[in-house]
């Protein structure tokens, strides 16, 4: 066994190291964090100075008796953990687990730290060995603390005045608040009209189009920010239209040329979050896949005979600093590939814009510039390549020259009282812009003027005018967040810090307190519960400030200037406080999860909408009226914040009877846990995406029913005679199953020529277990019918004055129906589940 044991996080970059150092060193993983609080209540314990009980994580108790086994006959111990704050913890309680079991006598530990993984950075970092930095265990261990102190409480009262099962977080429950107020904001937007006119000028070089800047001598304003228009409806924007066409007599007068050079700097190299937001413009990548994706880089990839190698540093970073020999490599590739002249005179500098970046972290960038893109694109997957190229492109633009542009602007009049002004921009050096070009969330003037250029022209000249236009237009509500300005905005405000924000965009999403509409973020109905609930009676710990002073503050824990127990003790007391009065005071109604819609006039009874057990609905009448209330589920795209009484009223009109077939059976339709179907008799049929339950025809509902029939009776391809295993017609084709375990059959195989020996061997090697859901729904609907059937059967014994005979045969006969529809009810189920086996 070596005599050196180095330990980082991940296989992957274990493998990279452990060729980079040879012999010497065994390079094992911890595989991410090798201890956590225990899951119950009391782990973080605030009477006893917040100790902080912790247990080791179950997955990686195998990978912590490696390193502990190796630890035992090593005698030099490096933690090379990620170089961040959750890095630091993880050293850290690797360090307590192998003190705790007496490994580190004699020996020593140190912490090494590289942001990139190659042989250089590696023998730099064990060159250079630390300790522990006690200060950045503090920070990690208070923002756990925290964490586990909000969730835990807060959790609980969102499960009583709620729903079961939600979540509050310290930093996610204002990220969730976020999503709202903008969804808020757009409901409650009410578009106003405006005009703008333009001239189509038919210039003999090159046809443009110029804006109306100046009607019957006053300024003309069309400006969607201060919501100031000149025109806000058509007959007046018709009137203008025709006061400058008969004023222009067919020609613009063109009144003055102005020509400005400007330079446009290029975009520093990427942070953790400026690389989410790009991958996301750009890419179409989710914030949780650009980390996994830039994971894979850093860590290292196989290039072939020269092996695996790390291509960019580190991925959670909030610096934009690049190292003295990385700016000297970049330069060297400009000059090669652009020229000299791409090149400034000294690098450029950049200033990082986010709060308590930790500037002794570089940027992200390339271990080598020299590595373009082009040469490792056949070694990297499709998505490894476009952020590659992305990562490359972006280092390398950040040290060129800036792009100089020279903007165009010509007046030009109709007549004496209006005029009209026209932009072109073309670019007189590239610069950075023959690399790369940062994206934007969405376009405006400038950018539309960098888009075109224009005709030669000189004051005096004229410009013959084609016609005149007049555009109506309406305002538009702010957009939704999408994951790129969603970033943005948390690290705007200090929210969390880059390397958290994929896990909280995840957890919304998990948690289905938001869904994506496209690419941007809607709340759901249950969020916006949960938003409206914390921030009318918590709302200091929502409030967005608030988050991002105490950010701060574990920032001067993690520098050393703040002790992490006193931050703990000053926001501990008064949130205990305000949670036990919430907990003992608030119902459903307070919690804003209910809305009263107005009243019934069938019944006379209230009309609400509400999270239910099973998410919104709406609700007639209340737990404590005689009569038991009635719910219906919401139709998709619903919601019970802007749901009308006429609206919900018309829900109850499930489940509704379509008429008859042509055997008197009756059709009805309805809308159950998961989704509208169609019932006849035992049968039920799922309705089709672009079917309406509240507009569906008799006709169709039999062509439906017939459909599921015929699937039915088709479903059984082939079975053997005393055996379980049969071949069997599912949604996606044949597949063989014997109740227990669903399998294969291979594309090249006829099912009506297997052999029972044939099935049984493919279930044997291609065998799954049946899904559980469809074994809980069977033996659920089974127990509710049993129940359903026995209970009656009780109530009418107990009615009756039968005879004992009449009173048995009675029940027999009972048992018996209830059997044969618990039967035909499984058999439905468990054919619906069984159709996606795999």
């Amino acid at each position: 066994m070596a005599k050196n044991l180095l330990i980082v996080e991940s296989p992957a970059k274990a493998k990279t190291i452990n060729k980079y150092l040879g012999k010497d060193f065994t390079v094992l993983a911890s595989y991410g964090h090798v201890r956590d609080l225990v899951p119950k209540e009391g782990a973080v314990d605030p009477e006893h100075g917040f100790a902080m009980r912790y247990e080791t994580i179950e997955k990686n108790q195998k990978h912590v008796e490696a390193i502990a086994k190796a630890a035992r006959s090593a005698e030099n111990l490096y933690l090379a953990t990620d170089p961040d704050r959750e890095g630091e913890a993880i050293s850290w309680h690797i360090a307590e687990i192998l003190k705790e079991r007496g490994l580190l006598q004699g020996k020593t530990l140190q912490r090494v730290v590289f942001t990139e993984i190659t042989p250089r950075a590696i023998r730099e970092a064990i060159a250079h060995p630390r300790q522990i930095s006690s200060d950045l265990v503090d920070a990690q261990q208070a923002r756990r603390a925290l964490d586990y102190l909000v969730g835990f409480n807060l959790s609980p009262v969102l499960w009583r005045k709620i729903k079961a099962g939600l979540s509050a977080g310290r930093v996610q429950s204002p990220a969730l608040r976020m999503i709202v107020e903008r969804e808020e904001e757009i409901e409650a937007f009410r578009p106003r009209e405006y005009w703008t006119i333009e001239a189509e000028c038919a210039h003999p070089v090159q046809p443009f189009t110029a804006r109306l800047v100046m009607l019957d001598g006053k300024k003309f304003s069309a400006d969607t920010a201060k919501l100031e228009f000149s025109l806000t409806d058509a007959a007046s924007a018709e009137a203008a239209r025709l006061r400058i066409q008969q004023a222009a007599g067919g020609m613009l007068h063109v009144t003055d040329v102005t020509r400005k050079e400007r330079k446009r700097r290029p975009a520093p190299p990427f942070t953790t979050s400026t690389l989410q937001q790009e991958a996301s413009r750009k890419l179409g990548f989710s914030t949780r896949k650009t980390m996994q994706v830039a994971q894979k880089l850093y860590e290292g990839v196989s290039l072939g005979e020269e092996g695996s190698v790390g291509l960019i540093t580190y991925m959670r970073t909030d610096s934009v600093n690049l190292s003295q020999d990385a700016l000297a490599e970049i330069r060297d590739v400009i000059a090669r590939d652009f020229g000299t002249a791409a090149l400034p005179d000294r690098p450029n500098v950049y200033q990082t814009k986010a709060k308590n970046a930790q500037e002794a972290h570089e940027a992200i960038r390339p271990t080598s510039a020299l590595r373009t893109p082009a040469q490792v694109a056949r070694y990297l997957s499709d998505d490894e390549r476009k952020l590659y190229e992305l990562i490359w492109k972006r280092t390398v633009a950040s040290q060129m020259i800036p792009a100089t542009l020279n903007t165009v602007t010509v007046e030009l009049a109709a007549g004496s009282e209006h005029a009209f002004r026209a932009s072109g921009t073309t670019v007189v050096v590239p610069g950075f812009l023959a690399v790369y070009e940062e994206g934007h969330d969405g376009k405006n003037k400038e950018d539309e003027d960098e888009a075109r250029t224009l005709p030669p022209m000189a004051p005096g000249d004229n410009v013959p005018l084609a016609r005149v236009l007049a555009g109506q237009h309406f305002t538009q509500p702010p957009p939704r967040y999408t994951e790129a300005s969603l970033v943005k905005a948390l690290e705007e405000y200090g929210i969390g810090r880059p390397s958290t924000y994929a896990a909280i965009i995840q957890t919304l999403l998990g948690k289905q307190y938001a869904v994506l509409d496209g690419r941007a973020f809607k709340p759901t109905d249950i969020g916006r519960a949960v938003s409206k609930f914390l921030s009318s009676h918590f709302a200091k710990y929502v409030d967005y400030d608030f988050t991002a002073n105490l950010e701060d503050e574990l920032d001067a824990v993690s520098r050393g200037e703040e002790a992490w127990i006193p931050l703990m003790k000053k926001f501990w007391g008064p949130f205990k406080a305000l949670v036990e009065e919430k907990r003992a005071g608030l119902d459903k109604a307070d919690a804003g999860s209910v809305r009263i819609l107005g009243v019934d006039p069938a019944s006379g009874r209230p009309v609400s909408a509400r999270i239910g057990k099973f998410g919104p609905l709406v609700q007639i009448g209340t737990a404590d009226d005689e009569e038991k209330p009635r719910f219906a589920s919401l139709r998709p795209g619903q919601s019970i914040y802007s749901i009308t009484l006429e609206e919900a009223l018309k829900l109850f009109e499930m489940p509704r009877t379509l008429g008859v077939d042509a055997n008197g059976e009756e059709v009805s339709v309805g809308i159950g846990r998961f989704g509208p179907f169609v019932r006849r008799g035992s049968t039920y049929a799922s309705l089709k995406k672009d079917d309406d339950p509240y507009t569906i025809d008799l006709a169709r509902a039999l062509a439906l029913l017939e459909e599921k029939e015929t699937f039915a009776r088709n479903r059984i391809l082939k079975q053997w005679p005393g055996h379980a295993v049969q071949v069997l017609n599912g949604r996606f084709g044949p597949y063989l199953s014997d109740g227990e375990r669903n399998g294969k059959i291979p594309k090249d195989q006829d099912p009506a020529t297997l052999t029972l020996e044939d099935a049984l061997r493919l279930l044997e090697e291609t065998g799954k277990p049946v899904r559980k859901a469809a074994k809980t729904a069977a033996t659920k609907a089974s127990k509710a019918a049993k129940v359903a059937k026995a209970t009656k059967a009780a109530k009418a014994t107990k009615a009756t004055t039968v005879k004992a005979g009449k009173a048995t045969k009675a029940a027999k006969a009972t048992r018996t129906k209830t059997a044969s529809k618990t039967t035909a009810k499984k058999s439905t189920r468990t054919a619906r589940a069984e159709d996606a086996p795999f």
